[in-house]
C-alpha cells in the first residue's frame, strides 16, 4: 500500500510531464492496429505492444503494406479481456522501463479502458495518455457498464497484489519472428476493414 501511495503522489504526477515512452494497443479491432503502424512510421524508435490484437500475419501484413518499422513491435496473446489487457502487458512495460505510455483503442472502449489503465498502470507510476484510432466500423469488444464494474474491482485488487507479484505470458512474440509464409501454408483470413486478404 506504501508503494502505492509513492507511486502516486511521486513518480506519477512525475512521469507525466515526461514524452510517451511506449504505445500501448488494445485488441478488438483491426483499426487499432492500422493506426499503430501509422505511429509506428512516425516514432520509429518507441516500442509498441500490443496486446491480443489481430491474427499476427494480419498484423504483420498491415506494417509492411504501410512500409513501418517491425523491430519495435511485440505481440501478447494471452489476454481475453480488458482486464487481461493491463494484466499481462503490465510486466512488459514494466521490463521495458516505461514511465509514460500512449494507450491506443476505440472511442467506444474508452471508459473501461481509462478507467483500468488509471488503476492498474497508475499504481505503478506509469502515467497513460489516451489516443483514440479512427474506426469505420463496430469494434469486438463492446462496453457493457456491469462488466466495466467487475473489472474496475478486480483492477483495485490486482493494483495491490501486482506490488510483489508478475504474471508472465508465455505468448509474447515480437512482430519480426513472424513466421508468414508458414501462416500462408496454414490459412488465415484478416479483417475486411484492412483490405487483407489471404
Amino acid at each position: 500500500m506504501v508503494n502505492i501511495l509513492l507511486n502516486l503522489i511521486f513518480k506519477l504526477p512525475h512521469n507525466g510531464t515526461l514524452p510517451s515512452d511506449a504505445f500501448l494497443v488494445l485488441g478488438g479491432s483491426i483499426n487499432r492496429e492500422i493506426y499503430a503502424a501509422q505511429l509506428a512510421k512516425k516514432n520509429p524508435h518507441t516500442p509498441i505492444l500490443i496486446s491480443q490484437g489481430s491474427k499476427e500475419p494480419c498484423i504483420l501484413l498491415i506494417f509492411q503494406r504501410d512500409q513501418a518499422p517491425i523491430d519495435q513491435v511485440w505481440l501478447e496473446n494471452c489476454a481475453e479481456s480488458t482486464f487481461g489487457n493491463f494484466f499481462f502487458s503490465l510486466p512488459v512495460l514494466e521490463r521495458w522501463q516505461v514511465r509514460k505510455v500512449t494507450l491506443i483503442t476505440s472511442a467506444s472502449h474508452l471508459p473501461r479502458a481509462k478507467l483500468l489503465s488509471y488503476v492498474l498502470l497508475g499504481s505503478h507510476g506509469i502515467w497513460v495518455d489516451l489516443d483514440i484510432a479512427p474506426e469505420t466500423g463496430v469494434p469486438g469488444n463492446q462496453e457493457f457498464w456491469f462488466k466495466t464494474g467487475i473489472d474496475l474491482v478486480r483492477s483495485l485488487f490486482w493494483a495491490l497484489l501486482s506490488q510483489g507479484i508478475r504474471p508472465s505470458c508465455s505468448k509474447l512474440y515480437q512482430l519480426e519472428d513472424v513466421d508468414l509464409s508458414a501462416w500462408k501454408t496454414k490459412g488465415f483470413r484478416c479483417e475486411k476493414q484492412g483490405k487483407l486478404k489471404y
